[in-house]
């Protein structure tokens, strides 16, 4: 790992999905020195978590994954942590994934990357919500990322800062700016299903596509043979 030689040093929390993959590049090319957070807390497409090993290994990036699968009983109502539920189809939208929402997750999060911001003394948190999850997810929202900027700034006794670098931003955006990188996103999970390969046909994939297509790119991931492809030109 190489240190800042600024002496900036973010804790970013890492899912290993599309998103949170960018966040952390983009760190990197800032010259911030930085500490991938990931948390295993019973989710169906734990998939996702080996895909940020891998990249944190082959960046030589610190690389924490904490389990939290204790509170499993806690946020268990959703269709990303119950296995019993049926996982939505169709477009990322409001009326058919209210499902997927895992009760407080992003503030569950939050508390453990400022808690390790704290204990190794970076500065700063970062997380990458963005402008597509604001219907579905409250914990995606602006005022919610203004309320726990606030609580950031006081949690210890020097103020902490919360970066939230695409809250404002489409999928597309997020992609175009990862690809403007030089970004491989072949090294990203992004499908609810975590099985070997991506279905194609859940929500999150649905617009992970539609990204790709939106950038006139073809995505690298592979998928389900069956599915219609849109960042394709033939569909398939």
């Amino acid at each position: 790992m190489t240190t800042s030689p600024h002496g900036r040093r973010a804790v970013i929390i890492y899912s290993g999905g599309m998103d949170s993959f960018t966040v952390l590049h983009q760190a990197l090319a800032e010259g911030i020195e930085v500490h991938a957070l990931s948390v295993d807390y019973g989710q169906r497409h734990h998939r996702e978590l080996d895909t940020a090993r891998r990249v944190c290994q082959a960046l030589d990036v610190p690389h924490q994954v904490v389990d939290l699968r204790a509170i499993h009983g806690l946020v268990d109502a959703s269709a990303l942590t119950d296995a019993d539920q049926a996982l939505p189809e169709g477009d990322y939208a409001a009326d058919n994934l209210a499902t997927t929402v895992v009760p407080n997750r992003n503030m569950i999060l939050l508390s453990l990357a400022l808690a390790k911001a704290i204990n190794i003394g970076a500065d700063e948190v970062r997380y990458g919500a963005h402008g597509g999850d604001h219907d579905l997810y409250p914990d995606c929202r602006p005022e919610f990322v203004r309320r726990m900027q606030a609580a950031a700034e006081v949690c210890d006794f020097a103020p902490l800062r919360l970066t939230v670098p695409f809250l404002h931003h489409s999928k597309a955006e997020i992609l175009a700016t990862g690809l403007a990188l030089g970004l491989d996103y072949a090294d990203t999970w992004t499908c609810y299903r975590g099985e070997a390969l991506a279905c194609g046909r859940c929500g999150s994939c649905r617009e992970r596509l539609a990204a790709f297509a939106a950038n006139g790119v073809v995505d690298p991931l592979a998928y389900e043979a069956d599915i219609e492809r849109p960042d394709r030109a033939g569909g398939r």
